[in-house]
C-alpha cells in the first residue's frame, strides 16, 4: 500500500515531465554555460524517460560525447543516440568528450540518487538519502518529500523530509519558505543551522519568518548542545572502560604483592599481538569463519598474557619483593625486553586487526550523536570482564586467598595460604586481564610494540585514585578520569587536558591518601 502511494505521489510529481528526452535540450550539456548545464542535469532527473537515467550514467561514467550536432554514449565499440537510444552507425569523425567538473559530477550524483530512491533494497534508499541530504536542488523538494511520506525506513524518511525542508529555503514562495524553516526547527542537524542564520539575521527578512528562523535556531543549537554533551560523555565512558580493562590486572598484582609493574602495558600488547595472530590463523585456514576470530582470541590472549606473566613474576619479580625501587627499574627493563620481541617476531610497523563485521558500523540516534558498535560493544566487554572478576575475587577460594594476602598477609601465611603461590596465580590472572583489554584496544587503535606505554601511567592512576586493590575504586576512577579528560580535551586540547588530569590526581592524594575506597582490615605494620 504504501509503495502504491508513493508511485502515485510520484507520478503526479512527474506529471509536468517529459515523456521523451528532447535532443536540443541534451545539447545544454555540451555548452559552456554551466547555469544550463546543470538545468539540464536537473530536466534528466525529472525525467520519466528510462533513457534519462542511461544519459546520466553515461555523463557520470565520462562516456557521454558530441559529434556532428548530436550527443552519443560510446559503451566500449558501441555507439547510441543518447536522446533516443538507437544505435549509431557509422561511427562519426572524432567525437568529443563532455567535461564534467566536479560540480557538475556532484549535481549528477544527485539526480540518479533520485531514482535510486524507489530502490527495493533499503540501504540504496538510505544511500541515496545521504547523498540527497547534503544542499538538495530544490526541483526535488516535491519528489523527495512524496517519498519521505511512503518511506518504511526511519532513517530514510528523515533524511528526506529534512532534505526537502532544505529545497525549499531556496523557493520563491514566502509561505514555502517559512514552512521549511519550521519544519527543519526539528532538525539535529549541525548542517542547517549554518542554512538558517541568514534568514534570522537579515534585516529585510519578513518578520514572521526571521523570528521562525531565530527560534528555529535556538531549537537546533540547544538539540546540539546536548549532543555533544552525551557525546562527550559516551567518548569519556569508552576511554574509561580501556583504562579499566588495562587497571583491573594491576589492581590485583598492585595490591596483593605492593608491585610497581611498568610491564604491566606490555600485556595489554600481548593480548593486542595475540588477536592479530589468532586473525592470520582464520584467514588462513578457516576463511568462512573469519568474522568469528575475535571469540577465539579472547582465551588466547587471556593465557599468553599470563603465562608471561607467571613467568616474569618468577623468573624476576619474586627476587625484589620488599625493595620497590629495584622492582621498578626491572620492571621497567623487561617492558623493554618485550617491546624488543614484538619488534623481532613482528616487526617494528604497526599491523591492523580488522573489525568483525558485526562490530562494524554506528548506532546513529541523531546527526550529532552517533555511537559506534566497536566501542560500545568495547564498553559492554568490560562490563562482562569487570562482572567476571569480581565474581572470582569474591566467590572463590582464589578470591578469598587473594584477598586474604592483600589485607595481611603475614597473617594469612599463618593460617596455611601458600602466598608464593598466590602471587604467581594473582600475576598470571592480572596479566591475563590486561591482554583482554589488549584484544579490545586492538579493535579501535593500531597494534605496535609500544602500544602499551600510552596506557601504563593512566592505569596507575587509575588504581591509586580508587584505591589499592579495590576493583570498585578502580571502577570509578576509570570512568570519572575517562570522561574529565574527554571534556577537558574539548576546552583545552589533548595536551593541557592530560596535565591537568595528572595535577588532580596528585593533589587528590595529597589530600586522600587511600584513594576512593580505603582498604578494609587490619594491618600489621613491623
Amino acid at each position: 500500500m504504501m509503495r502504491t502511494l508513493f508511485a502515485l505521489l510520484l507520478l503526479s510529481c512527474l506529471s509536468s515531465a517529459h515523456a521523451a528526452l528532447d535532443p536540443a535540450a541534451l545539447q545544454a550539456l555540451a555548452g559552456d554555460d554551466l547555469d544550463a548545464r546543470n538545468a539540464a542535469v536537473v530536466a534528466l532527473a525529472l525525467s520519466a524517460d528510462p533513457q534519462a537515467r542511461v544519459v546520466l550514467l553515461a555523463l557520470r561514467d565520462d562516456a557521454l560525447y558530441t559529434a556532428d550536432g548530436r550527443v552519443l554514449v560510446i559503451d566500449g565499440e558501441h555507439l547510441s543516440d543518447a536522446a533516443s537510444g538507437a544505435s549509431v552507425a557509422p561511427a562519426p569523425d572524432s567525437p568529443e568528450p563532455l567535461t564534467v567538473n566536479n560540480l557538475l559530477r556532484g549535481q549528477v550524483g544527485k539526480a540518479l540518487a533520485l531514482g535510486d530512491l524507489h530502490s527495493a533494497e533499503v540501504r540504496v534508499r538510505r544511500a541515496a538519502a545521504h547523498e540527497l541530504a547534503d544542499a538538495p536542488p530544490p526541483a526535488f523538494a516535491a519528489i523527495m518529500h512524496a517519498v519521505a511520506l511512503a518511506e518504511t525506513d526511519a532513517e530514510t524518511a528523515a533524511l528526506l523530509r529534512n532534505a526537502a525542508a532544505q529545497a525549499k529555503l531556496s523557493s520563491n514562495d514566502a509561505a514555502q519558505r517559512l514552512a521549511a524553516v519550521q519544519e527543519l526547527a526539528s532538525s539535529g542537524d549541525p548542517a542547517v543551522a549554518p542554512l538558517l542564520r541568514p534568514f534570522a539575521e537579515a534585516s529585510d527578512a519578513d518578520p514572521a519568518l526571521r523570528s521562525a528562523a531565530r527560534a528555529a535556531l535556538a531549537a537546533i543549537n540547544d538539540r546540539l548542545y546536548w549532543g555533544e554533551l552525551l557525546d562527550r560523555v559516551f567518548t569519556g565512558v569508552s576511554l574509561g572502560s580501556i583504562l579499566l580493562l588495562g587497571a583491573l590486572g594491576l589492581a590485583i598484582t598492585y595490591g596483593v604483592m605492593g608491585v610497581i609493574n611498568m610491564a604491566h602495558g606490555e600485556f595489554l600488547m600481548i593480548g593486542a599481538y595475540s588477536a592479530y595472530v589468532t586473525q592470520g590463523l582464520f584467514q588462513r585456514h578457516w576463511p568462512a569463519a573469519q568474522a568469528w576470530y575475535l571469540a577465539a582470541a579472547l582465551p588466547v590472549s587471556f593465557l599468553a598474557a599470563a603465562l608471561v606473566g607467571v613467568l616474569l613474576e618468577r623468573l624476576v619479580i619474586r627476587h625484589l619483593y620488599g625493595r620497590p625501587l629495584e622492582t621498578l627499574l626491572a620492571s621497567w627493563g623487561l617492558s623493554l625486553i618485550l617491546i624488543q620481541a614484538a619488534r623481532v617476531l613482528f616487526g617494528p610497523q604497526n599491523v591492523q586487526v580488522d573489525n568483525p563485521g558485526w562490530m562494524s558500523g554506528s548506532l546513529v540516534l541523531t546527526p550529532s550523536l552517533v555511537l559506534p558498535w566497536n566501542r560500545m560493544l568495547i564498553i559492554a566487554f568490560a562490563i562482562a570482564v569487570l562482572v567476571l572478576t569480581w565474581a572470582l575475587m569474591q566467590r572463590t577460594r582464589l578470591g578469598l586467598y587473594v584477598r586474604a594476602v592483600t589485607q595481611n598477609r603475614p597473617m594469612a601465611a599463618c593460617v596455611g595460604v601458600h602466598t608464593q603461590r598466590i602471587d604467581s596465580l594473582a600475576f598470571g590472572l592480572g596479566a591475563g586481564i590486561a591482554g583482554l583489554g589488549g584484544v579490545a584496544l586492538s579493535q579501535i587503535s593500531n597494534v605496535g610494540p609500544q602500544m602499551g606505554q600510552g596506557y601504563i601511567v593512566d592505569a596507575f592512576m587509575v588504581v591509586v585514585l580508587g584505591g589499592v586493590g579495590q576493583l570498585a575504586g578502580a571502577v570509578w576512577a576509570a570512568l570519572g578520569l575517562g570522561v574529565a579528560a574527554k571534556f577537558l580535551e574539548g576546552w583545552t586540547g589533548a595536551v593541557i587536558a592530560k596535565i591537568l588530569v595528572l595535577v588532580f590526581v596528585i593533589v587528590f592524594i595529597q589530600k586522600r591518601p587511600q584513594g576512593l575506597f580505603a582498604q578494609r582490615g587490619r594491618h600489621v605494620e613491623a
